[in-house]
């Protein structure tokens, strides 16, 4: 390296950015001579490598035996590192190397690098000037130096061109490592493996099957073993071997990834492949014949490992199956009849097979004798889509003696494999059915009683007896008195199981009956032929079953909703069993045929999946009990003030609508300079004021009956007069709004906002009307409809949270039959509360099936035509969800 004195010499001692440039030009041209030295001597030990490269790929070591694998490696190993021995005459080139071979290969004549580290022979300050001269003309040619690449000119050192065996060799051993026979870089470091030798007379059919429900096609497996990368299959697939040929029975093994041998055992079932045609020559054949019988190996792959057989090797990647997840979607909740209603999601690598809730109680003697098992909660699992899934079951468990009492619920999954998943488990009180009956209510006590501990049978008697100790105060049928005292004759003879289980049975019934009389058998019917459908819609069963199971279930629903009817014609509207909530005969009649028709179409799924829905809208079905005392006097005065609400809405609406008309056939007059189309008009004896002052609405919604309003012949001053006359209905309706304001307040609801500006607006408008001025009064009634809305929005709000805190908790903890969170009685969502202010757009909300059907069959009509590019049919089978 140049010391920073000698690089100030010359031309570098004024110009430092020269100085720079050759610094760094030095610094590559030492580097590229470097290499130059480096090259010739790193041939040899390229070639070393790439000889036993060779070796090793070409199988070499692994044929050989152990002393002359050992002797090899140890010969490589001494040529390596004899061919390091040249490498100790390496150095660093000097700077004057450097500069000479930058002025070589860049062409400068008189040495410009050189030049500048120089001084002149005489010192005189002529020769000094004239040499400083040189040395500045000099450094001009220095501009643009390069060092270029190295040039180690190896040809020089070889000159036969030997090197290229190595190169060719270590190409063509690497080709043939990809084979069968191929060789490994590791043979080298271990012993050789045991030579087996192949029988080409024997011939090998090995195929895996994975399971059914992971939906993937077999592999088949070559013949000669040649998959180099592990094949993965799934857990639990079946790997069969059959060997046929062959003068001896072949061994087939497979080598777990310790190392562990486990011979694969012979299927009984192996048939040979040629019979003897006669007896004479079965004693001849019999040494051939057990030569050629074709015998199967069958294992199940659990874990990693290899099929070794007749000198082949198959490597097998088996992918885990993992347990299928499970967990709650929200928290399980009671509908309006008691059935418990919980949300799920699941997820798992092939598809759950089935999903229950656990169901066990808290509070469990271990010395009790229950009556019945624990209940089973099947979960409803869409068959598509299975790997992740989410939805919703509804079972009514308020039969089974734990209801109401306080149970832990589990949900579990299991897959095809055998593996469950358990979700964290959730305490809560089960649903039970809620009793408005108090003799009900005691009868469904009796029952649970003996039914949890069939020890407790006295307790049940005496519960009994103490309801029938004065039947003419507590028990005013008489029917209901003798149905207690033969459940009573009953509970003193039941000894097994079957008779106690009669005896629960039947007093049940006499629970439902108190209750709700025919409607709970009814209802029991309806959901028995709900079950039904839905197991044979599980087990995919034939279209005539299913059809019998579908008219069984109309039938149910017909009698059932017979029944509601029948019971609900006594029974007073209750605030929130308006029109839009009471359900319809053809609802449930058009979604029972789009469920046959699901199923006949073969979407069991869908069909599946639209009967739980319509369990849980049954589920939510209120039976429009009828409220006592003063709740029910309180819907009542509320269901009048809202209605009176309405009609104010609607007369707003009607006189705003016909101030715009006269309005504008005002401007229409004015603007066409009439003033005078008659004196004698009808209009004016029309809209003029009873004897009492309140306007005669009656005889105006009468008026153009032939298509002419009556209005279009009066002058411009009679369609003032007009307007004028309109302000008594103005006044009129703001005094109704008034009043109902008042009675709100008396009912204890505060009048929102709304009203207040809504009554305001109505005075302006009125005044407006009564100087004859239309638009303004127009605009004014326009912010009196919007107020009134908003206020009708706010009493609707405190209605529903009123008639939320005076329902609250039905019997047993469970939910009255209230708002259900914004839902109608079948469980779907409302489109409104109350009377309709007008401020909502009605969308529908059914599916169109059948348009559903034609684009899924245009989708498999177009897959099935083989679309030539890869990204359509990726795009065509994402639509369809095939897997």
């Amino acid at each position: 390296m140049t010391s920073p004195s000698r690089q100030k010499k010359g031309a570098f001692a004024f110009r430092p950015s020269l100085a720079r440039l050759v610094t760094t030009k030095r610094l590559l041209a030492r580097i590229v001579l470097f290499f130059e030295q480096l090259l010739p001597p790193l041939m040899p030990v390229l070639s070393v490598i790439a000889f036993y490269l060779c070796a090793s790929w070409f199988g070499l070591f692994r044929s050989v035996p152990d002393w002359l694998r050992i002797l090899l490696l140890i010969a490589f190993a001494a040529a390596f590192l004899v061919s390091l021995l040249p490498f100790r005459t390496l150095r660093w080139p000097k700077v004057a190397e450097a500069d000479r071979m930058l002025e070589e290969r860049n062409g400068l004549p008189h040495q410009p690098v050189t030049v500048q580290e120089d001084e002149p022979a005489f010192d005189t300050p002529f020769g000094r000037a004239l040499w400083r001269e040189h040395q500045t003309r000099m450094a001009e040619k220095i501009a643009a130096l390069d060092a270029g690449l190295p040039r180690p000119d190896i040809a020089a050192h070889d000159r036969f061109a030997l090197r290229a065996v190595p190169a060719l060799l270590l190409v063509t051993a690497f080709g043939y490592s990809l084979s069968i026979n191929g060789g490994s870089i590791r043979d080298a470091l271990q012993a050789a493996p045991e030579q087996v030798v192949s029988d080409p007379a024997v011939r090998i059919d090995a195929w895996v099957t994975p399971p059914s429900y992971t939906g993937r096609a077999p592999v088949y497996l070559t013949a000669d073993g040649s998959e180099q990368a592990p094949i993965g299959i799934p857990q639990f697939s079946g790997l069969t071997v059959r060997v046929s040929g062959g003068k001896t029975a072949e061994k087939v093994v497979f080598r777990k990834a310790n190392g562990e041998a486990q011979d694969i055992a012979v299927q009984a079932d192996t048939k040979p492949q040629q019979t003897a045609a006669s007896a004479s020559e079965q004693q001849t054949a019999a040494p051939a014949s057990q030569a050629l019988v074709a015998q199967t190996h069958m294992m199940k792959l659990q874990e990693n490992g290899a099929l070794e057989v007749n000198g082949r090797r198959w490597s097998f990647d088996v992918l885990p199956d993992k347990a299928p997840e499970i967990a709650f979607d929200g928290l399980p909740k009671p509908s309006v009849n008691g059935a418990l209603e919980i949300g799920f999601t699941v997820k798992d690598d092939y598809g759950v097979q089935e999903a229950h809730a656990e169901i066990v109680p808290l509070e469990n003697d271990p010395t009790a004798t229950p009556l019945y098992p624990l209940p089973e909660y099947r979960l409803d699992i869409p068959r598509r889509n299975a790997r992740d899934a989410k939805g919703v079951t509804s079972r009514n468990l308020t039969e089974h003696p734990l209801a109401g009492k306080r149970v832990r619920i589990t949900l579990v999954a299991k897959d095809a494999a055998g593996q469950t998943g358990r979700s964290p488990p959730h305490e809560m009180v089960l649903p039970s059915r809620p009793f408005n009956e108090p003799l009900a209510a005691a009868v469904a006590e009796e029952r649970q009683v003996f039914a949890l501990d069939t020890r407790k049978m006295p307790q049940a008697i005496a519960l009994n007896e103490a309801l029938t100790i004065r039947p003419e105060e507590t028990i005013p049928k008489l029917t209901n008195y003798l149905l207690l005292e033969s459940a009573l004759a009953r509970m003193k003879l039941a000894k097994g199981e079957d008779a106690l289980k009669d005896t629960a049975q039947y007093l049940w019934e006499i629970a439902l009956g108190m209750e709700d009389g025919d409607l709970s058998l009814a209802e029991r019917k309806l959901r028995e032929a709900q079950q039904k459908l839905a197991d044979a819609l599980d087990r995919n069963a034939p279209d005539a079953e299913i059809k019998k199971l579908m008219d069984e279930l109309r039938k149910a629903m017909q009698d059932y909703m017979t029944e509601l009817a029948q019971r609900m014609q006594n029974a007073p509207m209750q605030p929130n069993q308006n029109a839009q909530n009471i359900l319809r005969q053809q609802d449930l009649e058009r979604m029972m045929d789009q469920i046959e028709n699901l199923a006949r179409s073969g979407n069991r799924d869908a069909a599946q999946q639209m009967l739980s829905e319509l369990q849980r809208m049954m589920n939510n079905l209120q039976a429009g009990r009828p409220q006592r005392g003063q709740q029910s006097q309180e819907n009542s005065e509320a269901r009048k003030q809202m209605d009176k609400l309405g009609e104010i809405l609607r007369d707003q609406q009607k006189l705003m609508e016909q101030t715009f008309r006269l309005d504008q056939q005002l401007r229409d007059r004015m603007q066409r300079g009439e003033t005078d189309m008659g004196e004698n008009d009808p209009l004016l004896d029309e809209m003029n004021p009873g004897e009492n002052g309140e306007p005669q609405d009656q005889q105006q919604g009468q008026q153009g009956k032939e298509g002419e309003q009556p209005s279009d012949q009066m002058t411009a001053e009679q369609l003032r007069e007009a307007l004028k006359q309109l302000r008594a209905q103005q006044d009129a309706l703001g005094k109704q709004l008034g009043e109902l304001q008042k009675s709100l307040g008396e009912m204890g609801m505060k009048p929102g906002p709304g009203f207040g500006q809504a009554q305001r607006e109505m005075e302006g408008a009125g005044r407006e009307l009564g100087q004859g001025r239309g638009q303004p009064a127009v605009e004014g009634q326009g912010r009196a409809l919007e107020a009134l809305r908003q206020g009708a929005r706010d009493m609707m709000n405190q209605m529903m949270q009123a008639q939320q805190g005076q329902q609250g908790q039905g019997p047993n903890g469970q939910v009255g039959q209230g708002d259900q969170n914004g839902r109608d009685p079948l469980g779907r969502p409302r489109r409104t509360q109350g009377p309709d202010f007008g401020d909502d757009v009605k969308v529908p909300d059914e599916i169109d099936v059948q348009r559903a059907r034609e684009i899924l069959d245009a989708i498999r009509e177009k897959l099935g035509n083989n679309p030539p590019q890869e990204m359509e049919r990726r795009y065509l089978e994402r639509l369809l969800d095939i897997q």
